[in-house]
């Protein structure tokens, strides 16, 4: 069993926590992913988000690129584990030389400050997706969370589409290389990069709406689109984007509703459309994979549900590495 997970906010809590002076390592930590938990998975690879949250910072492009610096510094420090990924061939590489694979990502894409020339430097210095929207309106724009006031609404969906810049800024990611990532994304905005996009574009982490209808969840022919395109949804473990009954279900039940999302996901766009998507460290948990050392408990629990082992290949790096291989070259 290998693993690719296209999305986790690990850097970011290291960057908080050396912010407050807090002694925490990417090697071993109590958050849910690190280098010991991730080996005990089987991971092939992480993506790694450099989330930058509007609300909380005067420079987003400043505050990415501390993050970056801290990404690299901790790579460095834990090379005989894990290596960054600039295309395809590293991560073939990596695996043959027992290591895991390491992938500089951005949420948000106001952290460009507007300017093309800066997404260009981003992929100078090795970002490879780009989530274009958080949960803030920006240059580029909306999210599919409307607010109400300070209330969210959370079960409305936003016919928003991408401002010109937007536009603009998802071809020059598809001509250079970076993967246009659309988890958290307005509904219009889906649909402007599918419009104005050629090649497979992503989900990073997000689930399907017809189960759990909440605005972060892709509907059905989303999930379609994407599928046709070639493209990749990653499951994300947040209980509340797996079902309404959070709070009530059990483990069990909890692993059950995961399953439910990937052969819902596979009956609509096919199986090429799954994978995976932890959100870990930018969630408050999962109950039935508290870490990323219990990635085998979903295989198994898939397996259960019928999948074949090619199927679970797919679901779990397969599909990833298709996608990357066609966009990072």
């Amino acid at each position: 069993m290998k693993a690719a997970d296209m999305h986790c906010d690990t850097i970011g809590r290291l960057y908080q926590a050396a912010k407050r002076g807090e002694e925490a390592k990417l090697r071993e930590n109590d958050f849910h992913l690190d280098l010991m938990k991730m080996a005990k998975g089987d991971y092939l690879l992480q993506n790694f988000a450099m989330f930058v949250p509007l609300n909380e910072t005067e420079n987003p492009f400043e505050t990415a690129m501390e993050m970056i610096d801290l990404y690299y510094e901790e790579l460095k420090k834990n090379q005989d584990l894990i290596c960054p990924v600039y295309s395809f061939q590293d991560i073939v590489d990596n695996q043959a030389n027992g290591k895991m694979s390491a992938m500089l990502t951005l949420e948000e894409g106001q952290v460009i400050n507007g300017k093309l020339s800066l997404l260009r430097d981003f992929y100078r210095i090795g970002v490879r997706m780009m989530t274009l929207t958080w949960n803030f309106g920006n240059m580029l724009g909306e999210p599919n969370l409307i607010m109400d006031g300070e209330k969210p609404l959370f079960h409305e969906r936003n016919p928003k589409g991408l401002t010109p810049l937007g536009i603009e800024a998802v071809q020059e990611m598809e001509r250079i290389g970076i993967i246009v990532d659309v988890s958290h994304l307005s509904d219009g905005g889906f649909w402007d990069v599918f419009r104005h996009t050629k090649k497979p574009f992503v989900a990073s982490h997000s689930n399907a709406y017809a189960l759990c209808p909440v605005c972060r969840n892709l509907t059905d022919d989303m999930i379609q689109a994407l599928g046709d395109r070639g493209g990749v949804m990653g499951l994300n473990y947040l209980d509340e984007f797996l079902t309404e009954a959070y709070q009530t279900v059990s483990e069990e039940e909890l692993l059950e509703i995961m399953a439910d999302h990937v052969l819902h996901m596979r009956d609509v766009g096919g199986i090429e459309v799954c994978a995976l998507g932890s959100d870990y460290d930018g969630i408050a948990g999962n109950k039935a994979l508290p870490d990323g050392s219990y990635m085998e408990r979903l295989w198994e629990k898939l397996r259960q549900r019928g999948l074949s082992e090619n199927e679970l290949e797919k679901v779990f790096f397969r599909n990833v590495l298709r996608v990357y291989r066609e966009i990072l070259g």
